[in-house]
């Protein structure tokens, strides 16, 4: 238990009181005194606020089941009426166009991958923010985007018939992005620039161009002997490099070493989903590390093979541009913070009668101070080039809590002199109402709005809880063929570019969630972009790297300007639950539902509860590796909880579901030194508290605040440390 000293009327963590006087202030002109004050303020003014929102939440959600209660069958024009009449749906805004100024342009102008990491995770933070360049090399060598067949195996020594066939890939690709104005990279022998001019050689040594001369930007070394050429497709870097004494060179015709691309050009620093952080000591670790990234000081070490390593963060890269003059391009992807939702207290700080205060207004002071020192020049590094401070507000539920998160922000600014509208807001359509109203909250946040991004499990979660009485859902893949799935993810685009957004703001897409599939990955992520989406979530640097290809073979922005044309996706679509008309499933179908869920759901939990781990790949029950964070835990949880209140399944059975799942997860982390087997010798199964937790999200989850799995999941990690203690 944390201690607490009283400031302006209100108790402070110890720990969260010497991290800001000891390390977020110095440095930034603000006392401390004053800055707990305007805390102090905030507090104050904004708290009641926060809690009507939540009580407004639990009110229309208990009409919505008081309306499927009292209408079995589910009438779609009749339900829509019912939503509007209850103030659920809103009437449509008048079209505008958002008026965000000051865009950082890897927002407004660069269509890219962008990275998602728990800020808590030092190393992943410096992985994440250095991915902004990607080794192409590396990334197909060391991954299932090439067979294997023909001697081409993944080995850890180096296989040069492995290397080949990436080398042969990538001139595929430097066709693709960069043609020549005759002939092909894969014959070309040389690379020089002459008279500001890229000339390349080929076999017969005919010399050639690019097809498109403008796409050259740069170089290093020497003009007619460069280490890197420089080129630009799509607003995004590609850097040949070149150096035929190296290994990978020597075997090169052209001496080219590695082909490296401009990747994450973006990264959410997650102070939410992925991250577990329950007290005042784990949100001082967030917090930390979220400074250390904004005064350009983190530093991780850790072992690797038995060597010792020290990552920090990459410096900028250095060129001489066509010109002839010195030029720089940023090192590190341009990195957001997630804060946390609306939805949870922390006991970091507390009213004078000892109340936990709400996350998500701590979360907008400390992350936004940590950022003034970027913005004061208090870095080596600059993370924001237009002066500004990229927040993304999560599972906000309507234009309403859209207002109250743009005034929480206006209050921040002003407690830190910032000029109105310098924290820009990324608003996250992963709640049903800020999807069935979407206009109207971008509308609430015109001049500080910078992206929208959906979140299909989040997403569905809450579209299960908000129908929980209307019937039982379908299976999960089943649910990802709806309607509603479809006119959910159109409806994000059209409206964020009927709204401005194109060359503005991003609109982005979820997350490739298998992060050992990059083939399959290959197939099917370059949707995304042909969505008219300009951003989308990668697992790795490696899968950003990759992903980055797809953003050469699709021109976003043109795509954009004919999907602007298209009709609107369907509301009655958006608006239909994903319900089973009629419950045709077997027995096996809905054990091996059952199984899934459980399976996922436990081996997400235990590692949640007993390690504190937000975010780590979770075997599934066929032992493919997935990216597991809170979203993937609350569609699980709610599904089992529709369908226990229906009587697809009973108490019984998931009970029985869940004890043999237990011992598939202890066997899927035999290899894990940390992990704690669920059966044990030591305790009845019973009495671990990540069962416990695990069987609580299901058999609570429908009474649970949107179906959330954040109350749960604290109260048993904080049980957990006490018992550690």
């Amino acid at each position: 238990m944390s201690k607490y000293v009283t400031h302006s009327g209100f108790q402070i963590a110890t720990p969260l009181a010497q991290f800001v006087e000891q390390s977020l202030l110095p440095g930034t002109g603000i006392a401390v005194n004053q800055f707990w004050q305007g805390v102090a303020n905030i507090f104050s003014e904004l708290g009641k606020q926060n809690q009507a929102l939540l009580d407004k939440r639990d009110t229309l959600q208990q009409q919505i089941d008081d309306y499927h209660l009292s209408h079995p069958d589910w009438q779609s024009a009749e339900y829509r009426t019912f939503l509007e009449s209850i103030g659920y749906l809103q009437p449509e805004p008048e079209d505008f166009a958002i008026e965000t100024e000051h865009v950082e342009p890897e927002i407004a102008s660069a269509a890219g991958p962008q990275l998602v990491v728990p800020v808590s995770n030092a190393r992943f933070a410096l992985n994440a923010a250095n991915a902004r360049w990607g080794s192409l090399y590396d990334a197909l060598y060391g991954t299932d985007v090439l067979g294997e067949e023909d001697g081409a195996e993944r080995t850890q020594a180096y296989n040069p018939n492995r290397g080949f066939k990436v080398m042969a890939y990538a001139r595929q690709f430097l066709d693709k992005a960069l043609p020549l104005a005759e002939g092909s990279h894969i014959e070309s022998t040389n690379y020089a620039i002459l008279d500001g001019n890229l000339v390349i050689t080929l076999n017969d040594s005919t010399q050639v161009a690019l097809q498109k001369p403008e796409q050259l930007v740069g170089y290093q070394g020497e003009a007619q002997n460069p280490s890197a050429v420089l080129l630009r497709h799509h607003d995004l870097h590609i850097e040949i490099q070149i150096d035929p004494h190296h290994p990978i060179g020597q075997a090169d015709k052209a001496g080219i070493k590695d082909v490296v691309l401009e990747a994450a050009l973006t990264t959410i620093m997650d102070c939410e989903d992925s991250v577990a952080a329950v007290d005042a000591q784990d949100k001082v670790l967030v917090y930390q590390n979220w400074l250390g990234l904004m005064k350009g000081s983190l530093s991780e070490t850790f072992e690797k093979s038995g060597q010792s390593l020290t990552r920090t963060l990459n410096a900028d890269r250095s060129y001489v541009d066509t010109q002839g003059q010195r030029m720089t391009l940023k090192g590190r992807s341009m990195m957001f913070v997630r804060n946390v939702g609306h939805l949870m207290t922390t006991p970091a700080i507390l009213d004078a009668e000892g109340n936990e205060q709400f996350e998500g207004i701590l979360d907008a002071i400390m992350t936004s101070t940590a950022a003034l020192h970027d913005l004061q020049g208090n870095s080596p590094f600059k993370n924001s080039t237009a002066a500004s401070i990229n927040i993304v507000k999560p599972k906000m539920h309507g234009p309403e809590e859209v207002a109250f998160t743009d005034t929480l922000f206006s209050r921040v600014e002003a407690l830190l002199s910032l000029p109105k509208n310098t924290i820009k807001m990324g608003i996250m359509d992963e709640e049903r109402r800020t999807s069935v109203n979407l206009k109207a909250c971008i509308a609430a946040a015109k001049q500080r709005v910078v992206f929208i991004n959906t979140g299909f499990l989040d997403r569905t979660g809450d579209e299960i809880h908000t129908s929980m009485l209307a019937g039982p859902v379908l299976p999960k893949v089943a649910i990802k063929g709806q309607s509603w799935i479809a006119a959910y993810e159109d409806q994000n685009v059209d409206i964020g570019l009927k709204t401005g957004f194109r060359k503005k703001a991003q609109i982005g897409k979820g997350m490739w969630p298998m992060p050992d599939k990059m083939a399959l990955m290959m197939e099917q992520k370059q949707g995304h972009p042909e969505s008219g989406a300009n951003t989308a979530w990668v697992p790795s640097p490696t899968a950003a790297t990759l992903h980055a290809m797809h953003y050469h073979y699709v021109d976003v922005f043109a795509r954009q300007l004919e999907i602007k044309t298209r009709q609107q996706a369907s509301l009655d679509n958006l608006l239909t639950p994903p319900l089973m008309l009629e419950n045709d499933l077997s027995a096996e179908d809905i054990q091996a539902e059952l199984d899934n869920n459980a399976q996922g759901i436990l081996g997400y939990v235990v590692r949640w509860i007993d390690q504190g781990v937000g975010c780590s790949k979770v075997p599934d029950i066929n032992h493919v590796g997935l990216m597991e964070d809170r979203a993937t835990l609350r569609i699980s949880s709610q599904h089992i909880a529709n369908w226990l209140y229906h009587g697809i399944c009973s108490e019984e059975q998931v009970e029985k579901t869940f004890r043999r799942m237990a011992a598939v997860v202890d066997g899927q982390n035999e290899g894990d030194s940390l992990y704690q087997p669920m059966l044990n010798d030591h305790k009845p199964l019973t009495e671990n508290l990540a069962y416990k937790a695990a069987l609580s999200l299901v058999f609570e989850g429908r009474v649970q605040p949107n179906g959330y799995t954040e109350p749960l999941l604290h109260a048993y990690r904080q049980a957990y440390k006490q018992q550690a203690n």
